[in-house]
């Protein structure tokens, strides 16, 4: 197939991009490379993709309405796999625009670039960050989440509903994913393994937030990214049982669907840092300090549906992707 890739210089957009050529699709990847964190990060991802022969790449915005017009109208793409977003709850409060342009406009431009082009299946990437100030844990696909805690998270709610009502209007089969916490190789550096990662390895003291009451759902890049593709090749289908009179944020008669891709097993944030630190084998000086705006204070990912309709939920052990992380930074900063 030809799979368009946004995001593909980002973190789970090079692994899912890598994966979906190894399987032999045409994937075309698409990027901005803007200097939300370290340009040449992504520049060295890209690096790893473009010997592939099956393997172009654009460096476009999709808030540029006209170029993603022009590529959706350039290309007959059978899938379409969305991942790429102003990320990051802190930064929203800072820069608030960035996501309105990336998260809101840029999804409108590809929602209507499937709509003009009539793609097979789009899948795109939401995030826990939509469960807000749920309480109930683990977190539902079928649980309501219209109480986001930050504009980042409102931003994802805001794509769940603009995906159904594309899906319900122009019977565009559509999938949205919820990612819990994800971490890795080649991860962002602004996230917390990156972080703490980097800090203890220079002898630096590290922020603790909530003063360590925080709970994670820690997921590894290579369950997510087994997610993202078999969720792609499954494609959305209405739901024969859905009742209009009790509507599932997770069941419709569109063809759309949700999913939460979650390890299912939260980590409290002291105990990341003492995995980190066993990895590492040295001790963090640590800061505490209070909860920051935005934040929530656990994520547990309810991963039944995803089981079910895909057959695959991540289990990956934190250690042992702590250990593939740290062996990846030592490796690619000489350290």
């Amino acid at each position: 197939m030809k799979i368009l890739v946004t995001g593909a210089a980002g973190f789970i957009g090079y692994f899912v991009a890598r994966r979906l050529l190894d399987e032999g699709h045409d994937v075309i990847g698409l990027d901005n490379l803007n200097d939300y964190y370290d340009p040449s990060l992504k520049q060295a991802r890209l690096a790893q993709l473009k010997p592939h022969e099956r393997f172009s790449f654009l460096r476009l915005d999709i808030a540029d309405r006209a170029s993603m017009a022009e590529l959706f109208g350039a290309h007959n793409f059978d899938r379409v796999v969305h991942l790429a977003a102003q990320a990051g709850v802190r930064y929203s409060l800072k820069n608030p625009n960035a996501y309105i342009d990336s998260n809101v406009v840029g999804f409108m431009n590809i929602l209507e670039g499937c709509r003009q082009t009539q793609v097979g299946h789009l899948v795109y990437a939401s995030s826990s960050s939509v469960y807000g100030a749920n309480e109930s844990v683990p977190f539902s696909v079928h649980q309501n989440v219209d109480h986001p805690l930050s504009l980042y998270a409102a931003t994802k709610k805001s794509n769940e509903l603009m995906a159904h009502t594309y899906a319900h209007l122009y019977r565009i089969p559509v999938t949205g994913l919820r990612f819990f916490t994800v971490y890795g190789p080649w991860g962002r550096p602004d996230m917390a393994l990156f972080l703490f990662t980097r800090k203890i390895l220079a002898g630096e003291p590290i922020e603790i937030f909530n003063h360590g009451h925080h709970a994670r759902d820690f997921t590894y890049i290579d369950d997510i990214v087994e997610g993202v593709v078999r969720t792609m090749h499954s494609i959305a289908q209405p739901n024969s049982q859905w009742s209009g009179s009790a509507p599932d944020p997770a069941t419709s008669s569109a063809p759309y669907r949700l999913y939460n891709i979650g390890n299912h097993e939260p980590v409290a944030l002291l105990d990341f840092v003492a995995a980190i630190e066993r990895t590492l084998g040295k001790t963090a000086e640590k800061i505490m300090l209070p909860m920051q705006a935005g934040d929530v204070e656990k994520t547990f990912a309810d991963v039944d549906d995803l089981a079910r309709d895909v057959g695959f939920a991540p289990a990956t052990p934190l250690e042992a992707g702590i250990e593939k992380f740290v062996t990846w930074y030592r490796d690619y900063y000489a350290q």
